[in-house]
C-alpha cells in the first residue's frame, strides 16, 4: 500500500513540474504577445521612430557592429600580473556605415590594441588595480573618430570589461 501511495505523489510532483514547465516556456510567451488591435499601434511607433532616424547615410536608425574580444595583458616590472579582456560594440547611423566598418574592423582592433597595450601599462587607465572604463572608452572613441571619420560612428560601446589577476 506504502509503494502505491508513494507512487501516486511521485506522479502527481512529475505531472505538476510537467505542467508548471509547459505553461511557463510554452504558454507564456503566446499570452505575452498583443491583440490585434494593438499590433497596428505598435508598429506605426516604430516606423515613425525608423523615419526620424534617417540621418542620410543611406539607411534607417542606429546599428551595431560587435568587434571580437580584445585580450590585452597588464605588464609591470615583475611580469605580467593580470589580463584585461574587452568587447567593443560600434554604433553606427544606417547599414552602408555598418558595412564600412566591418571592412575596416581589423584596422581598428589593431589599433585598439597598439593604443590600450601602452596605455594600460602606463597604468594611466588603472587606479588601485580597477580598470577605469570611462578613459578606455574615451580612448578607443577617439581612435575609431580618427580611423573612420567622424560622420561613420556615432559611439564605441564597451560590452563586456573583465579583469583576471594571473
Amino acid at each position: 500500500m506504502k509503494k502505491i501511495l508513494i507512487i501516486v505523489i511521485a506522479l502527481l510532483v512529475l505531472g505538476g513540474g510537467g505542467g508548471g514547465a509547459y505553461y511557463f516556456l510554452v504558454m507564456q510567451p503566446a499570452q505575452a504577445s498583443a491583440p490585434e488591435g494593438e499590433e497596428g499601434h505598435d508598429t506605426a511607433k516604430t516606423e515613425d521612430h525608423e523615419e526620424s532616424g534617417d540621418d542620410g547615410h543611406g539607411g534607417k536608425g542606429t546599428e551595431f557592429v560587435e568587434l571580437d574580444p580584445l585580450i590585452l595583458p597588464i605588464v609591470d616590472n615583475s611580469g605580467v600580473n593580470q589580463v584585461v579582456s574587452l568587447v567593443v560594440a560600434i554604433e553606427v547611423p544606417g547599414p552602408a556605415a555598418k558595412d564600412k566598418v566591418k571592412l575596416m574592423s581589423p584596422k581598428l582592433k589593431d589599433a585598439y590594441i597598439q593604443d590600450m597595450y601602452g596605455m594600460l601599462n602606463e597604468h594611466a587607465a588603472i587606479k588601485g588595480g580597477v580598470v577605469q572604463v570611462a578613459i578606455i572608452k574615451e580612448r578607443l572613441n577617439e581612435i575609431t573618430q580618427n580611423i573612420m571619420g567622424e560622420d561613420t560612428v556615432k559611439d564605441v560601446l564597451l560590452q563586456v570589461v573583465q579583469q583576471r589577476p594571473i
